[in-house]
């Protein structure tokens, strides 16, 4: 009967299998091998003497047993998560690990200089950051804090509205004169940035067929009006302080978006948590093209 027993480990191996549909997925999320994953899940099937899942050249779909399993695994799972957040939220340390995501344009343009300044302020304090344009999933400790552009930041998370972030029309110099108008090439986003506001703006203002380079990156997009080719809407905090870049237009309100400090509301009493929210918020308010 002992044998039969199902342990954390095993419920985790059955959640991701679950999750991703592959073996593979599976060894990516929890960060094992494709062979870890494949001899434990015959391991467990065979101590539970059932199948969970059922092979098909596309992937792995889980039976009914396997639903069974996997559901439970995600409730343990909450249950586990819930419990660390707790009691790492009784840290008073100023020392341990922060991990913080962000997107590539707000690292590059904005914050090393900060976490620069905050790590020289807090030496015991290990700082990790993941860039992504996606939110992670603070509830999961994919992330502890993250520091995002946001209109509605969400509500199962509690932070704090530092600014927000300015932004204008901007050409290459020498190449674009200051409000020289908007009839020239321009460099836009592409559907996967999923920038919706900006392809709005550009329809209203009769600029998307003079598009003629997409990208999928804010900085992509950066790096393609320094080459001159074209205009762009750009971040002001980060194309002000270029020179190779010249404003040519106002600030435009209707793409103001907030900017935002996030976590998880038991993690905000962790010393190093809050010192690393009070820093950066502080830094942030000092910075030009954030208002």
């Amino acid at each position: 009967m002992n044998e039969q027993r199902i342990q954390w480990e095993d419920l985790r191996i059955v959640l991701a299998i679950a999750e991703t549909g592959s073996l593979s997925g599976a060894a990516r999320k929890l960060r094992l091998s494709h062979a870890t994953i494949f001899r434990r899940l015959g391991d467990i099937e065979r101590r539970l003497g059932v199948a969970l899942f059922e092979r098909f050249r596309s992937g792995y779909a889980a039976t009914t047993a396997g639903e069974d399993l996997a559901a439970t695994a995600a409730r343990v799972e909450e249950e586990v998560l819930s419990a660390e957040r707790r009691v790492v939220g009784r840290d008073l340390q100023l020392s341990g690990s922060v991990r913080v995501t962000t997107t590539d344009t707000l690292l590059m343009g904005l914050l090393t200089p900060i976490f620069a300044d905050f790590r020289r302020a807090h030496p015991d304090i290990m700082l990790e950051v993941v860039v992504s344009n996606q939110l992670f999933n603070l509830s999961k400790r994919d992330a502890d804090v993250a520091v995002r552009p946001s209109s509605a930041p969400p509500e199962v998370l509690v932070g704090r509205r530092v600014g927000s972030i300015a932004q204008a029309v901007y050409g290459r110099v020498g190449v674009y004169g200051d409000r020289q108008g908007y009839d020239a090439d321009w460099v836009g986003p592409d559907a996967h940035l999923g920038y919706a506001a900006l392809d709005a703006w550009m329809a209203d203002n009769g600029v998307d067929g003079q598009c003629r380079y997409r990208v999928d990156s804010m900085l992509g997009m950066f790096q393609a009006v320094r080459a001159g080719m074209g205009l762009a809407v750009l971040p002001c905090y980060l194309a002000d302080a270029d020179s190779m870049l010249t404003r040519v237009s106002d600030l435009i309100p209707e793409l103001c978006t907030d900017l935002w400090l996030l976590t998880h509301p038991d993690l905000r009493r962790v010393a190093r948590i809050r010192a690393l929210l009070d820093f950066v918020a502080e830094a942030v308010r000092e910075q030009e093209g954030i208002r």
